[in-house]
């Protein structure tokens, strides 16, 4: 098909979705993204591409829960790529399923050198470090997709917050790339796989705003990544069982994951670990409570960040494609830049 008459450049984009998270990986048309780092990147599209973040996300090409990633050069010589996450409120620091999205792409788009069979390594570098992602690779087709974490910790747990209409709540705080608030649903009367989406979101988003303002986070190598991503209601099956257990995460502006999570799931298998529920390469299937689409989750490598207990932790999923799209504005158009509707 021919692109109609527009001004500006053509954004060119491949959709893809994991565990029924959509990922918009943007393969062509955005103006040069400068910084001599992969951090730096990040702080330079917030402060002057912003709004070809809300052109890609939001509505009427988008909405209120799409997820964008965007390739850029790594400083890091191991890397094959370099990206930078976004959404509906501003750029994340790590995303497990864009990871996983990331990693059959970067094989059939040929972002990596010759394929190797039964797994091609792929090297990506987030702005929270660099993750080695692993994808499934015979007879010339993509497949499943494992990846190893940036050094994951239990930053805090059993903290008590005072949480609008609830009040005093306890909570855990870990890091898996981002840091997430984690508590079991059933303290506010709710089911992460049967209850309405609407109130699970309340609950979460109470959660994270007490979080925001009651307790202060460090990240041990930067003050870029010191920052609550999100929380993460549970169904509280923590000890290790070979059932599932479920969960839903809300992050940014009050958007909501519609796979398990995957810098989620990392970060709450470190917790379980500090917690002695599990142990190292003790797998787990982790459950999406909003589409039960799943992923696994184990502990393999005991690791320090700062001066943090750390584990490394692989997680393994599958995504696949939905489609590409070239995008592009028209001058008259008032829409052009994007809204949201909640």
């Amino acid at each position: 098909m021919q692109l109609p008459p527009h001004e500006g450049d053509e954004l060119s984009v491949v959709d893809m979705h994991t565990g029924g998270e959509p990922l918009r990986i943007i393969h062509s048309g955005y103006p040069e993204v400068k910084g001599d780092s992969v951090l730096s990147k990040r702080r330079y599209v917030r402060e002057h591409l912003d709004h070809l973040r809300r052109m890609l996300m939001f509505e009427p090409r988008g909405h209120y829960d799409m997820y964008g990633a965007l390739i850029v050069d790594s400083e890091l010589p191991e890397a094959d790529l370099g990206v930078l996450f976004m959404h509906n409120e501003g750029y994340s620091t790590m995303c497990g399923h864009a990871v996983i999205a990331l990693g059959r792409f970067a094989v059939d788009y040929k972002l990596v050198k010759e394929p190797q069979s039964p797994e091609t390594q792929v090297n990506i570098h987030c702005p929270c470090g660099l993750v080695k992602a692993f994808v499934e690779y015979s007879d010339g087709k993509t497949g499943g997709v494992r990846f190893l974490s940036v050094p994951a910790f239990a930053f805090a747990t059993d903290v008590t917050v005072t949480v609008e209409r609830f009040g005093d709540v306890m909570v855990d705080i870990s890091y898996g790339g981002a840091f997430y608030t984690f508590v079991d649903a059933q303290r506010f009367g709710l089911d992460v796989t049967k209850s309405r989406t609407r109130d699970l979101v309340d609950a979460a988003t109470a959660v994270t705003n007490a979080v925001k303002s009651q307790v202060k986070l460090h990240h041990p190598t930067s003050d870029d990544l010191a920052f609550l991503y999100g929380t993460i209601l549970t169904d509280g099956k923590d000890n290790y069982s070979s059932d599932p257990t479920a969960n839903i995460c809300v992050f940014a502006e009050a958007q909501v994951d519609r796979s398990p999570t995957g810098s989620g799931v990392t970060a709450r298998v470190a917790l379980q670990y500090h917690k002695g529920l599990i142990q190292l390469n003790q797998s787990r299937t982790f459950q999406s409570g909003a589409t039960g689409s799943q992923f696994t989750g184990k502990a393999v490598e005991e690791t320090k960040c700062g001066d943090f207990k750390a584990v490394v932790v692989e997680v393994g999923g599958r995504a696949f494609y939905t489609g590409v799209s070239a995008f592009v504005q028209e001058p008259d158009d008032k829409l052009t830049q994007g809204f949201l509707l909640k």
